[in-house]
């Protein structure tokens, strides 16, 4: 018996079904890498070209050339002092995804994390085959690992117009917003990652933990409210903080979904993108941010794993609503109750104190200030002293001229600071020469003030009953009776 057109589209529907049924499933069960299996392929695909944060354009050039046989790459445009701006893309499925970093040039980590990205996809023969497979076909991926070279060189916050590109969005005065803008207009993502760093003094609201991670689905109308593209993005960062918890418990914060209008985040969302902000904090004695890397290469394959499978789904905006909040509470040393005198009478007096650092050609120092002072009991101090009984005592410049900086060392440095000098002097060494003694170096004609007041560079000692205890030195704080080794990022001033 013949069968009829209708049975014969019939059993096509039902095969169809079929096939498509498989595939969801194999997707959907897909294991995800545990943690270790994480942590084991950042470490096995780490690109060691890049060791630390200040790197520039230049270096990574030979980095993206050499991943051309196995990403399509393609120059976007170039900045204002005429750097390329290039894009890497990788994949064929259906869904698409485009990751950006370094909007601003001294956000660094997540682009070291994208190029050990880039290794990790860009290998076969090994445990890691599976997953490279699944997001192969299933995603469409187009990375710009830095969309600010000109900031990058100068390893500052701004383009070389001096503009935040993101707050450039709508406005687009810059060739790099509109290189971004094009990008993702052209490409069409699905979802976007947007790659950021932070100061590192953000903390998880009211507790004293860094928030070495922190992650919004920003908002794109004023009143925040939530549609598909938004919900996929907070189901996405629900995953990813399941991930988080495991390797930083306590340590990811929520930033607040305010209405930026001339934000990149907000407007992609808006535009229909499922937008993921991720910004990178600090962790305890990771100056580098080499852990945070990780960290970041991990939840990110995370992330793609996620929607390739369309895994975020198991998650709610409740989880997401869930992870604890961002502040700006942390402070380098929090010194509580110091007996400071005025006018002849002695007050208990807190001092918040912050460190930042200053970029001197490929190195840095830290400058510091008194960030605030009085009641101070809102801050938590990576660092904190009970100074109570601890009297300020104001340090002296050393009276004789060393010839260069060669002729103190660290333990001269500290033998100083015990009979009670904070500076030393120093004739045939250039100023802003870094070093890492424990002691102000000046050069000839500086002059240098024993401050404590907010805004000022703190430089002081701490004494009980005529005998000295510590010093603070440009920020740090120094045990005499136990010091301990420091890594002091310090300049002849």
């Amino acid at each position: 018996m013949k069968a009829s057109p209708k049975t014969y589209l019939s059993i096509f529907s039902m095969v169809l079904l079929l096939i498509f049924s498989c595939k969801t499933a194999s997707s959907q069960s897909f294991e995800p890498l545990s943690i270790p299996k994480l942590e084991a392929a950042q470490e096995h695909f780490l690109e060691t070209a890049i060791t630390n944060r200040r790197f520039k354009h230049a270096d990574l050039q030979p980095l993206i050339s050499k991943h051309g046989d196995s990403f399509q790459l393609e120059k976007l445009g170039e900045s204002i002092e005429g750097r390329s701006v290039t894009s890497l893309d990788w994949g064929n499925g259906k869904t698409k995804v485009m990751l950006w970093s370094q909007m601003h040039g001294n956000e660094s980590t997540a682009t070291m994390s994208l190029f050990d990205l880039f290794n990790f996809l860009k290998a076969s023969g090994d445990e890691y085959d599976p997953i490279r497979a699944l997001l192969k076909n299933e995603l469409s991926i187009k990375f710009i690992p830095m969309i600010n070279p000109d900031g990058a060189e100068a390893f500052k916050r701004r383009n070389a117009l001096d503009i935040d590109l993101n707050r450039d969005a709508i406005s687009q005065i810059s060739p790099e917003a509109q290189i971004l803008k094009n990008a993702r207009d052209n490409f069409e993502p699905e979802f976007g990652f947007n790659l950021h760093d932070q100061q590192i003094y953000y903390n998880v609201h009211n507790t004293p933990k860094q928030a070495t991670i922190s992650v919004l689905a920003p908002a794109y109308n004023e009143a925040t409210e939530i549609n598909d593209v938004r919900k996929r993005a907070m189901q996405t960062i629900a995953g990813m903080n399941e991930v988080l918890q495991q390797l930083i418990p306590g340590q990811v914060g929520k930033y607040d979904d305010e209405f930026e209008p001339r934000a990149f985040g907000d407007n992609i969302q808006k535009w229909g993108t499922s937008t993921i902000l991720i910004e990178s904090g600090g962790y305890t004695n990771d100056p580098e941010k080499q852990y945070i890397r990780k960290i970041n290469f991990m939840i990110i394959l995370n992330a793609l794993q996620q929607i390739a499978t369309k895994g975020y789904e198991q998650y709610t905006t409740e989880q997401y609503f869930a992870i604890g909040d961002n502040d700006l509470q942390l402070v380098d040393l929090l010194l509580n109750e110091v007996s400071i005198p005025v006018a002849g009478k002695s007050y208990p007096i807190d001092l918040a104190i912050r460190r930042r650092d200053v970029t001197s050609g490929a190195s840095y120092y830290m400058a510091s200030t008194v960030e605030d002072l009085g009641d101070m009991q809102v801050y938590f101090g990576m660092e904190t002293l009970d100074a109570t009984g601890l009297n300020y005592t104001p340090g002296k410049v050393y009276e004789s001229t060393f010839e260069s900086i060669d002729q103190i060392n660290a333990t001269k440095a500290m033998d100083l600071l015990k009979e009670g000098y904070m500076a030393v002097k120093v004739k045939n060494t250039a100023k802003n020469t870094l070093h890492q003694l424990p002691i102000n170096v000046l050069s000839p004609n500086t002059k240098i003030s024993s401050a404590w007041m907010t805004g000022s560079t703190p430089n002081f000692f701490l004494s009980k009953d005529g005998v000295l205890k510590f010093a603070v030195i440009n920020g740090y704080l120094i045990n005499l009776e136990s010091p301990k080794n420091q890594e002091l990022k310090q300049r002849v001033l």
